[in-house]
This record gives C-alpha cells, sequence and structure tokens, in this order.
C-alpha cells in the first residue's frame, strides 16, 4: 500500500441504497441526500435508475430527480439504464454517465432481468453505442461474479468473460459484484488476477461488494493489494440484494472511507460529511444507523477522541 494512491469512492445510496426499500423517498429527500454526499466530497454518484416505475417504484421519480439535481462541478452522476427505452428517458432527463448491468449467471438474469446473459449483452450493445456516441462515461455491472443465489458459486472465467464482451461492447469500466456477499479476499485475489491476465486493465476495474457475511472491508483490501482502485459503497450501508433476507447491505462509504484513511490513500472524502448523509437517509427510511463507524464515530490518532459520533 502506497501512502497518497488515490482511491474512487464510487457511491450508490441514491440508487442501490434505495431501490428496495418500500418506505416512499420524496424527490426532495433525494435531492438533499445527494447534496450532502456532493458536500462530503464524493465525487461520483450513481443517482437513480431509468427502470420501469412498476418494477422499482421508489426511484419512478428518476425524471425528476436528473432535471434538478444541481449538477455541481467536477462530479459524476450515472444512472442505471436497463434498455433503450431506460436511454432514451435518460438522454431526455440531461444525463451524461451511465451503468448498464448484467450478470455471470444466467439463472440469475433469467429471474432478475428476465433474459440470458448473451440476450442481455445484445441489449446492452445498443444502449452503450448510444452513450458511446453522445460522450457519455460508461460503466458495466457484472453482478454475481462470486456466487448465485440459485445456481451456487461462479468460477471467476465465467466473470471475467462476461467482463471482456461488456468491454469490447463499448464500456469504459467493468465492475465484479458480489451481489449476495459469499465471495472472501482469496477470491477476490483470484478474479483480479483473471481479469488482467485476460486483458480487462487494473484501471478500468472496480468491484462492489456487500457486506453480507461481514467480508466486505477484508475484501477491498485484498483488491487494494492487487491494484484495484475504484470501490462502490453505499452511505448508511443501505440497500443490499432482494436474494438474501435479513442481510447486511453494501458496504457502508463511512466504513470504508475510515478503512482508507486509515491505510493512507486519497480518496477526497471527508468523513464526517458521509456520517451526516448517513445519519439523514437513515432518518429518512425511519431506522437507526447500524454502520459501525455510523455508531462509534471515526477516531483522531492525535487526541483519542472519536470524530463525528453522534
Amino acid at each position: 500500500m502506497v501512502a497518497g494512491d488515490h482511491v474512487r469512492i464510487y457511491e450508490v445510496g441514491p440508487r442501490d441504497g434505495l431501490q428496495n426499500e418500500s418506505r416512499p423517498v420524496a424527490t426532495a429527500e433525494k435531492l438533499h441526500y445527494i447534496n450532502l454526499l456532493e458536500s462530503a466530497g464524493l465525487r461520483e454518484i450513481e443517482a437513480t435508475s431509468f427502470v420501469s416505475a412498476r418494477a422499482i417504484p421508489q426511484l419512478a421519480d428518476a425524471d425528476d430527480v436528473m432535471a434538478k439535481l444541481d449538477h455541481a462541478p467536477g462530479v459524476r452522476y450515472p444512472v442505471l439504464v436497463p434498455n433503450s427505452r431506460g436511454m432514451d428517458r435518460a438522454e431526455a432527463a440531461g444525463a451524461d454517465a451511465l451503468a448498464v448491468f448484467t450478470a455471470a449467471s444466467d439463472a440469475f438474469t433469467q429471474q432478475n432481468i428476465g433474459m440470458s446473459v448473451a440476450e442481455s449483452l445484445a441489449v446492452f450493445g445498443t444502449v452503450l453505442a448510444r452513450a458511446s456516441s453522445l460522450g457519455w462515461w460508461r460503466r458495466a455491472y457484472v453482478s454475481t461474479a462470486f456466487g448465485c443465489p440459485y445456481t451456487g458459486r461462479v468460477e471467476p472465467s465465467r466473470a471475467v468473460e462476461v467482463g471482456l464482451q461488456l468491454l469490447e461492447l463499448g464500456a469504459d469500466e467493468v465492475c465484479f459484484g458480489d451481489t449476495i456477499g459469499v465471495a472472501v479476499p482469496s477470491q477476490v485475489r483470484e478474479l483480479t488476477r483473471q481479469a488482467v491476465s485476460a486483458g480487462i486493465p487494473l484501471a478500468r476495474t472496480a468491484y462492489h461488494f456487500h457486506d453480507t457475511r461481514g467480508t466486505g472491508l477484508a475484501n477491498v483490501v485484498a483488491g487494494l493489494d492487487a491494484g484495484v482502485r475504484c470501490f462502490d459503497a453505499s452511505s448508511g450501508g443501505t440497500g443490499g440484494c432482494p436474494y438474501a433476507p435479513g442481510a447486511a447491505g453494501n458496504l457502508a462509504t463511512e466504513d470504508l472511507v475510515y478503512l482508507l484513511d486509515g491505510l493512507g490513500y486519497e480518496h477526497g472524502a471527508r468523513l464526517e460529511g458521509v456520517l451526516e448523509a448517513a445519519r439523514f437517509i437513515a432518518g429518512v427510511l425511519g431506522k437507526p444507523l447500524a454502520t459501525k463507524v455510523g455508531q462509534a464515530g471515526g477516531w483522531d490518532p492525535a487526541t483519542g477522541a472519536a470524530i463525528g459520533r453522534a
């Protein structure tokens, strides 16, 4: 680990963190949440998703959210786009960065989006081509990169195969997702090794870890040691996979920031600001802030005092 090395924190709270929440979050609350994340120094914030309102009612206001965003200088606001119809909506709403999503498991994509992996790639090829012609930044998720809730273990070679196809279709970055939170550090190291060997550059690789079984931060360290410098996180640890009922959600941004600060990596986020955003959205959802750093706060080694504790 090299002090001063830069890590990108890709915040997914406004989209992935909220999409499965049954308690409605008003558009104004979402916009305030995003503003708090911006103020905390986060520079990549996945704002919403242009999916069917019937499928994800929580994000039915995607057009309104994008139209009312303040679009702070230097901040990227990717939106999730499932198909050409979603792409049309995103374009009309003023988006300029997107993410598409498939998986390494056919069983999962059939359950999640009603297509095989191959069929999803055909759909996303059109979306990515359109986004490329507009000059948009383009990310692609490979879900179930380590395990599928229907078929079990996923071989890293399969996740890498799908990732390569997404790069060939025009993605700028491939994000491998531990959708059900089963990965351990040795698997992260092996997937990264195989991805690099197959031709996926470290600079175009990201990881999306869930803390379902308490291995999220350990997996981040494994990714860092392997040379990956982009990790997803959700302030307050919101979200997670509906296929792992009762489990913890996404890796918490505040926990990730504390780890990176301690290791000496530069990332641009302020822990106190992230905690403010996390507490705000937890309050909106009517839930206690249950993340580790959310409860304990950070720590000042010069004074021994807690930082940002409520």
